[in-house]
């Protein structure tokens, strides 16, 4: 057994887009979503930025599963891409939303044997050396996961874009019972995403944005 675990971000650290993320144990890996990020004013001619995936083309076979957190571009995006470089891996799991806007992403790039797998929030399920749990959370899009990756050596969480928000429109704020629970129990490191977190004061609730519309 390994004696360490290996945290890899291919894109995402720094900038908002290209979130992608990979965890290495046992010589075997997790990748924590597949984003893409929209060109700037200065990148003309460009249609789409993906993250360098390089390493993991040669590491495809020692890929265990794709956890996608949500369903925002920068989060899946770049997933048809990844697939045609490095194949299919066992499984990909996200939220029965996330999962479904990835199915008709895939089907308009002819990629319909991917091994697509709904799993709900709290319920865990092997992965070689991992044990994957994902945690519901609350964000601008429904089905946001936080991803807990348990290991031999400790437990790394990757929190994917996320906000206390107690009055969030589906109704279902962030579980942070569950995430306390992970705190006492003992996380060996906590990749957070949460865009100006460094700010001070509150943002306030997605719920009053709809009166707003009306």
């Amino acid at each position: 057994m390994s004696d360490s675990v290996r945290i890899l971000p291919l894109g995402g650290l720094g900038e908002i887009g290209k979130n992608m993320a990979v965890v290495e144990h046992d010589g075997r890996i997790v990748v924590v979503d597949t984003g893409l990020m929209f060109p700037t004013a200065e990148m003309l001619g460009i249609d789409l930025v993906l993250p360098d995936f390089s390493y993991l083309r040669e590491r495809a076979d020692e890929i265990e599963a794709i956890v996608l957190t949500h369903g925002h571009e920068d989060h899946v995006g770049a997933l048809p891409f990844v697939l045609r470089e490095i194949g299919m891996p066992p499984a990909i799991y996200g939220g029965p939303l996330t999962i479904g806007l990835v199915r008709s992403k895939l089907e308009e790039h002819r990629l319909r044997d991917a091994p697509l797998t709904v799993l709900d929030a709290g319920e865990r399920v092997a992965a070689g050396p991992f044990e994957i749990e994902t945690i519901h959370m609350s964000h601008s899009i429904p089905d946001a996961r936080a991803v807990a990756l348990h290991t031999a050596l400790g437990a790394v969480l990757v929190t994917g874009d996320y906000r206390f928000d107690q009055t969030p429109v589906d109704g279902r704020p962030a579980d942070i019972a569950r995430l306390a629970e992970l705190g006492s129990e003992g996380v060996l490191c906590l990749c957070g995403d949460s865009t100006n977190a460094d700010r001070p004061g509150v943002v306030a609730s997605e719920s009053t944005v709809g009166p707003a519309l009306l």
